[in-house]
């Protein structure tokens, strides 16, 4: 804190604190080159008093200073001490950006804290510190497992769950939009629709009145009953629902049968009816509480509280590869970006990508985000029991060259099941040696990473993201697939209800 030689400049301003004459300049907003009226203070007794609000201020304008090069105070708003760079594969924070040779013109940004998932919700051994304690020691890692038919039932709920929860996060990608924000309608499209996942009973609930005037939930299947008091306003949605006048009696106590039209309002999604909700739903759920408040005679407020079981959002702009990591920077005019879901629900995974284009895009990012979702489309096309996996890549490199772009050797597809990652692995690129071939019952993901030159990877100093070594721009799609006595299930394939994003299946 400096006094400043000149008093002139301080006269004419009020303190920032207590509104007194100020004589006094924060020498850290003089260096920013912040407003002067926000950096007075009458003494140093009152800047110190302000200082745990006030170095908010300094954060601000660093973090909107950095990245690119170019101003960013379109993100300032976004922006306080909640927000730092990882480092560590998030172990690690840092309210700088960290010292790189960066290898194109992408910067990393500044992240959130963690959405948290209530304690009592089942997670995989990897959901807190993002390594597997199951998967190393696991016979999975060698042998390619087939799956019985309940797994498969499971892994099909999986996967088309996933496929709901990438395509809400498409319907809101668009310019000016962080990527942070895009992780965020994921998590809450997740948690908001879990429920008429699992427990789709509202046409034939029961609810039985208590003499202590609070409400129990029948059906089918059991529902745990939590207060309302148990209810964060930041995780309640509002639906009334319409009594049916049959009324009905059970164990002495008068029931009534309750039939709901329940609607869900979001910015992203709209409003929907029941029976459309559970045809879009967008989500992921095991746990479900709620509770019922009466209004009047035949009027009920449902409010739900739900929470997902696990959920994995990554997403990639422009050079990255693979693993980017949500944070404050705006999607711009032009970009490209991926995101990329891993589902954990019923004791089994689902994982899928998409790239998508932000705007208008130039004409070979669009050339090679179409070359990327063929490639894919045509190594799916030769899936069927006898066929070898090396086999894949050969199909994905053969295309992927003739277009002029390379295949990144440094990923792979993957086995898929109980566990996240086990065999068979699944190179994209030609000659590869793959062990082994494929077998009906059999699950795993093709997921090709394809860049715009070549195709080495770096990886920045979050430990997480991998970019291109030359800066040249990156796209990639994945599906999870089963292999059936035929042929495949694409399991997480596009719904008839999924945004048309891509132009050339419009052709």
């Amino acid at each position: 804190m400096s006094g400043g030689s000149d008093v002139a400049d301080t006269t004419s301003l009020s303190c920032a604190r207590c509104g007194k004459p100020a004589r006094l300049q924060c020498p850290k907003c003089v260096e920013l080159k912040l407003p002067r009226e926000g950096a007075a203070f009458c003494t140093q007794d009152c800047f110190k008093a302000s200082w745990s609000s006030h170095k908010a201020v300094h954060l601000k304008a660093k973090l909107s200073s950095l990245g690119t090069g170019t101003p960013h105070e379109q993100n300032s708003d976004l922006l306080n001490e909640d927000w730092l760079y990882c480092l560590k594969k998030g172990q690690a924070r840092t309210p700088k950006l960290p010292h790189f040779d960066w290898t194109g013109e992408l910067r990393p940004y500044a992240i959130s804290r963690r959405r948290a998932v209530p304690a009592h919700i089942e997670l995989p051994d990897w959901a807190a510190d993002g390594i597997p304690k199951t998967e190393p020691n696991s016979d999975l890692q060698h042998v390619v497992e087939i799956k019985t038919p309940d797994q498969i039932e499971r892994m099909r709920e999986t996967c088309r769950i996933g496929r709901e929860v990438l395509d809400a996060a498409a319907r809101v990608i668009q310019p000016g939009v962080t990527t942070d924000e895009i992780d965020r309608v994921v998590h809450d499209a997740t948690i908001a629709a879990g429920l008429l996942r699992e427990y789709s009973f509202f046409n034939n609930a029961m609810v039985a009145p208590s003499t202590t005037q609070s409400y129990k939930v029948h059906s089918k299947k059991s529902a745990p009953f939590i207060k309302p008091a148990c209810l964060p306003p930041s995780q309640a949605w509002s639906n009334v629902g319409q009594r049916d006048k049959t009324p009905r009696t059970k164990a002495g106590n008068k029931s009534e049968k309750c039939s709901f039209t329940v609607s869900w309002s979001d910015q992203h999604v709209g409003l929907m009816s029941i029976s459309g909700y559970l045809r879009h739903v967008i989500g992921l759920m095991v746990i479900w509480q709620l509770f019922y408040v009466p209004l009047r005679e035949d009027i009920l407020l449902l409010s739900i509280i739900i929470s997902s079981q696990s959920l994995a959002a990554r997403r990639s702009v422009n050079e990255v590869i693979c693993h980017g990591i949500p944070d404050a920077r705006k999607l711009e005019d032009g970009d490209i970006v991926n995101v990329d879901v891993t589902v954990y629900y019923k004791g089994v995974h689902g994982d899928l990508n998409e790239t998508y284009f932000v705007g208008n895009v130039d004409e070979e990012s669009r050339r090679l985000v179409q070359c990327t979702y063929e490639s894919l489309e045509k190594a799916i096309a030769i899936v069927k029991p006898g066929v070898r996996f090396r086999e894949i890549g050969e199909v994905i490199n053969r295309h992927t060259t003739m277009s002029g772009f390379s295949v990144v050797k440094s990923y792979c597809g993957h086995g898929i099941g109980e566990l996240f990652h086990c065999a068979p692995n699944i190179p994209h690129y030609g000659r590869n040696k793959a062990v082994g071939v494929m077998k009906a019952g059999q699950t795993f993901t093709i997921e090709p990473m394809i860049n715009a030159g070549v195709w080495r990877d770096r990886m920045w100093p979050d430990g997480w993201t991998a970019v291109t070594a030359d800066g040249k721009r990156s796209a990639q799609f994945e599906h999870t697939l089963l292999v059936t006595q035929t042929g495949v299930e694409v399991l997480t394939g596009r719904l008839p209800s999924s945004p048309n994003v891509f132009p050339w299946l419009n052709a």
